[in-house]
C-alpha cells in the first residue's frame, strides 16, 4: 500500500545549510529534481523580501557544485543546482526504495519533505538506513493513500485516489519520471488536462487533510 511521509531533515546533514541560516527569513522549495548517481539536480525556487546576495551565497555553498539563474523576479528566484555531498538520504529513498518526492521546503535550519513510498516497509528501511548512517531522521506524519479514498481519510473523490495511485505506480512521481504524463493519460484513459487536474486538486485535497485540516477542501 503506497505511504505518504512527512520528513523534516536538518539541512546541516542535507543541503543548503549555509545558505539557509544566512538568509534565515527566505524560503526554499524544490519544484523539480532529477538523480545522477551522486548528486541531485534541483530547480530551486527562492522566494524573500531580500535576496541581494543570495547568488554569491550559493556559489560558495560547499553543498552546491552548479548553481545557475534561471529565472529573476524582485523578490523570486528560480535556480537550477547541483548538490552533492550529504544528500545520500534522498538518494537512498529515490534510488533504492523507489520513492518519489513529491514536495521539499527548506527555511532557517530544516528541510520539509512529503514522500511517497511504495509501502511503510521502504520507509522503515530508509529510516534503518539513516540510523546506520548517523543521519537524523525525523518521520512527523504518515499515512497510507488507500485511507484517503472516497469520502474517508483525506477526502480524496474516487478519481483523484485512482489517479494518484495509478501515476504513483507508473513511476510518474520518480526523478527522473518513468511515465510522461501523455502516457499517463491515455493508460487512465482520459485527456492530459484531467490527469493535471486531478493531480492538482488530489495534492490540494492531501494538503488541506493533512496539514491544513482546519481549513476548507472547497475546490479540491
Amino acid at each position: 500500500m503506497s505511504t505518504i511521509a512527512e520528513i523534516e531533515l536538518p539541512a546541516e546533514e542535507f543541503a543548503l545549510y549555509e545558505t539557509l541560516t544566512a538568509f534565515p527569513d527566505a524560503h526554499f522549495e524544490v519544484v523539480r529534481m532529477a538523480a545522477h548517481e551522486e548528486k541531485l539536480t534541483p530547480y530551486v525556487q527562492v522566494s524573500g523580501d531580500d535576496l541581494s546576495g543570495i547568488t554569491t551565497a550559493l556559489e560558495a555553498d560547499p553543498t552546491v557544485s552548479e548553481a545557475h539563474l534561471v529565472d529573476d523576479l524582485e523578490k523570486e528566484k528560480l535556480f537550477r543546482m547541483n548538490w552533492e555531498g550529504n544528500v545520500d538520504v534522498v538518494l537512498h529513498m529515490v534510488g533504492e526504495e523507489a520513492a518519489a518526492v513529491v514536495e521539499m521546503h527548506g527555511r532557517d535550519t530544516h528541510w520539509q519533505l512529503r514522500i511517497l513510498f511504495p509501502n511503510r516497509a521502504s520507509l522503515s528501511s530508509t529510516s534503518s538506513f539513516c540510523e546506520e548512517n548517523e543521519l537524523s531522521f525525523t518521520v512527523r506524519n504518515v499515512y497510507d493513500l488507500q485511507q484517503s479514498a472516497g469520502r474517508g481519510g483525506f477526502g480524496l473523490s474516487e478519481d483523484q485516489y485512482e489517479t494518484l495511485v495509478v501515476a504513483a505506480e507508473k513511476g510518474y512521481f520518480d526523478v527522473p519520471r518513468s511515465v510522461t504524463m501523455e502516457e499517463l493519460a491515455d493508460s487512465l484513459g482520459i485527456s492530459q488536462q484531467a490527469v493535471s487536474e486531478r493531480l492538482r486538486r488530489g495534492h490540494r485535497a492531501l494538503i488541506n487533510s493533512a496539514l491544513r485540516p482546519d481549513e476548507s477542501t472547497i475546490g479540491s
